[in-house]
């Protein structure tokens, strides 16, 4: 099972982070042009933003998948 998830680069991070990390890399007006989604472009904030992902598997999906694809550009 731990080899399995050595290869995750999704793994022990939380999605708060994950959501941080692009929003301060994209801000919420990029982040709603990537990823269509009503919690990005209407009165965006972390914490709202949060509670939908959670219950939404689609566009969590949708955020998990922008970040592995955006990993490299981020800052060290």
């Amino acid at each position: 099972m731990e080899n399995k998830q050595q290869n995750n680069p999704l793994h022990g991070i939380t999605l708060q982070k994950i959501l941080e990390q692009l929003v301060d890399f994209y801000g919420f007006d990029t982040l709603g042009e990537l990823i269509k989604i009503k919690c990005f472009t209407d009165n965006p904030s972390i914490k709202s933003s949060l509670t939908f992902l959670r219950k939404t598997d689609w566009a969590r999906t949708k955020v998990e998948n922008l970040y592995v694809r955006t990993l490299k550009k981020f800052p060290k």
